[in-house]
């Protein structure tokens, strides 16, 4: 007789297999989440978008010129030019002698005058004193009434012909005096034609003189821009070579070129170090208008995609997004966010340039701080 146990175990087993699956299979959901979860693709700092005053600043172009020009010309006429004491470059001083014409004619010109002078000196002594008697006598009635008017004439025509000597004089000294050319004011020579030994007429160029060494950059601004510049208003401008030098708004032209619509703007230079600049360069500069409140991020921040530029924020779980923005000034390390861009926005710095929209990131701003 068989006798049939309770089976006991596999009923346990069973009960217990469906039991845990629950809790097995939710271990095996996380497992998966877990696996799936994205993992960060780099370590970056962050950075907020933050106000700070930025200049204004006008761009410009222009040419660099002087500031006057004196034209040195010949005053004696017909000499030859015997010496030239100065050259392209030099600096000269206000009455300086800078070229000398041959002079011997005119003194012996100076001389003849000179003698004139004492001959007509003499015959008006002689003449005033003829005269004199011939007051003297009028009221005896010796001499007639047209003698005693012809040696009053004569007193008279003597001294004409004195003054006329004297003024005679006056010329060949005056001519004696051109001979020698002076600087008529301080600064330094930009051009020369003079030449020893040739023969010139009164009114021929010399020298080109540049008036006290003062320069000028004459910026072109716009009719849309010219109203912001003034006066007095500082300039920073730059040379062909990347030379830097600084000037001061001296005025504005009153008038503006009716084919370019632009107006020229007169800037005194006020540095000019080792004599960079010089007439006639080509130089552009910008104008120190104030400033004005602006949205700013480190530059690192800003990525340049494609000929657009971009930032990335940070969303939920270290989650970046990338956005198109606006950029506009320029200050050291800051960039101006013009649009696109929330004020209170925490945006990727450092490895920016390596992010994708929807990466995800580990943030490290310890690292940054321990830098600076």
């Amino acid at each position: 007789m068989i006798t049939l146990l309770p089976v006991v175990r596999p009923v346990f087993l069973v009960s217990l297999t469906l039991f845990l699956a629950p809790w097995a299979m939710a271990q095996d959901s996380k497992t998966v989440q877990t696996s799936n979860a994205p993992k960060p693709s780099m370590t970056v700092t962050t950075a907020k978008a933050q106000q700070s005053k930025l200049p204004l600043r006008l761009a410009a172009n222009g040419n660099i010129a002087a500031w006057q020009e004196a034209s040195i010309g010949a005053e004696a006429n017909g000499l030859r030019l015997s010496e030239v004491r100065v050259n392209v470059g030099d600096q000269v001083n206000r009455g300086q002698v800078i070229a000398v014409f041959a002079s011997d004619s005119v003194a012996a010109d100076v001389a003849q005058a000179n003698a004139m002078v004492a001959e007509a000196q003499a015959q008006a002594a002689e003449a005033a004193a003829n005269a004199d008697r011939a007051r003297a006598l009028q009221p005896t009635g010796v001499l007639s009434g047209q003698q005693t008017n012809q040696l009053l004439t004569a007193e008279l025509t003597a001294k004409a012909r004195l003054e006329s000597a004297r003024a005679t004089l006056a010329v060949q000294q005056l001519r004696l005096k051109h001979t020698q050319v002076l600087a008529p004011d301080s600064g330094v020579i930009s051009a020369r034609s003079a030449t020893v030994g040739a023969v010139l007429g009164s009114g021929t160029e010399l020298f080109r003189l540049i008036r006290q060494g003062r320069l000028e950059w004459r910026a072109e601004v716009t009719s849309a821009e010219l109203e912001r510049v003034k006066p007095a208003d500082k300039v920073s401008i730059t040379l062909a070579s990347g030379a830097q030098v600084t000037g001061k708004v001296r005025m504005v032209a009153p008038t503006v070129d009716p084919q370019t619509r632009n107006a020229l703007v007169y800037v005194d230079l006020l540095t000019n170090p080792a004599g960079v600049a010089r007439a006639g360069m080509f130089a552009r500069g910008e104008f120190e208008l104030g400033s004005s409140a602006a949205l700013t991020v480190p530059q690192q921040a800003v990525v340049v995609r494609d000929g657009f530029n971009f930032v990335f924020t940070i969303g939920q779980a270290n989650r970046v997004s990338q956005q198109k923005v606006g950029v506009g000034r320029r200050m050291g390390d800051l960039v101006e966010i013009t649009q696109g861009l929330p004020a209170d926005a925490t945006i990727a710095v450092t490895g920016a340039g390596f992010l994708n929209d929807g990466d995800t990131v580990r943030i490290n701003n310890a690292t940054a701080a321990a830098g600076k």
